[in-house]
């Protein structure tokens, strides 16, 4: 069974066809991750004070390059033609995407004042394996209902293609894919036991609003207009609301 949208998507990135190109793609993504950690490793030895203003740095980094992929969008239309969501993907969204990931990563290890060891620790690990298990299989989930060409913006320059998804986890948050990040980030926080961890995984859904409202959420009311303005004001962004908890993990566990 084949992954729903990446028919789509192949469409579109004839590179998806070969599996030479789609294990380049793999290695350049691999390659960013690795550079960037490579970064957090040496910031974090040799200027251990200053982890939490590079990680936030590094984080908002990743955003501005993704941002070229729907800022630059009109001009890469006019100069690429049917290549402009490949070449625009390629050179943003992609490794965007891979800084994103590495910085996340990096809350796990991150140095920074530690929380004082008392008889709350255990409960603090145990609520932070819960957020990430949980982020996890929301992750999943998302994935699996958003499809490939909806993971990988392909309605950006191709809104005619574009599609409304119709899945139990989308009427109970409006982003699962960004609400799985911010577990998994909490959980990470609480895991490595720091302040600094801890201070970045709170601002991380503050910062994913942001983003939101500024450039994603604003491409799609521009797309499907008053329908998802109203949706957005009816679905909350990253946390179910206390009547739907039970929905809510039900749905994780049997995806309906």
């Amino acid at each position: 069974m084949e992954f729903q949208g990446l028919k789509q998507l192949r469409k579109h990135v004839p590179d998806l066809r070969s599996p030479g190109r789609c294990a380049l793609i793999g290695l350049i993504a691999i390659t960013i991750i690795g550079l960037e950690t490579a970064f957090f490793l040496a910031a974090d030895h040799y200027w251990p004070s200053w982890t939490l203003d590079g990680q936030v740095i590094m984080i908002t980094l990743a955003f501005l390059v993704i941002g070229q992929f729907f800022w630059r969008k009109e001009q890469y239309q006019e100069r690429y033609k049917k290549r402009a969501y490949r070449n625009a993907f390629a050179r943003y969204a992609l490794p965007g995407l891979a800084m994103k990931m590495a910085a996340v990563a990096h809350v796990a290890y991150m140095p920074g004042p530690a929380i004082p060891v008392q008889w709350w620790t255990p409960g603090i690990t145990l609520i932070g394996v819960y957020f990430i298990i949980v982020g996890i299989a929301l992750w999943a989930r998302a994935i699996w209902a958003f499809g490939a060409d909806n993971l990988a913006m392909l309605y950006v320059y191709f809104p005619e293609e574009g599609r409304m998804v119709q899945s139990t986890i989308y009427g109970l948050i409006r982003h699962p894919t960004y609400a799985a990040v911010v577990r998994i980030a909490f959980g990470l926080a609480l895991l490595n036991g720091n302040w600094f961890a801890i201070t970045f995984a709170l601002l991380v859904p503050l910062g994913l609003t942001g983003w939101l409202r500024l450039v994603e959420e604003k491409e799609l009311i521009e797309r499907f207009g008053q329908i998802y303005a109203e949706y957005r004001r009816k679905v909350p962004a990253f946390w179910p609301r206390v009547g739907d908890w039970g929905k809510f993990m039900k749905c994780l566990l049997s995806g309906k």
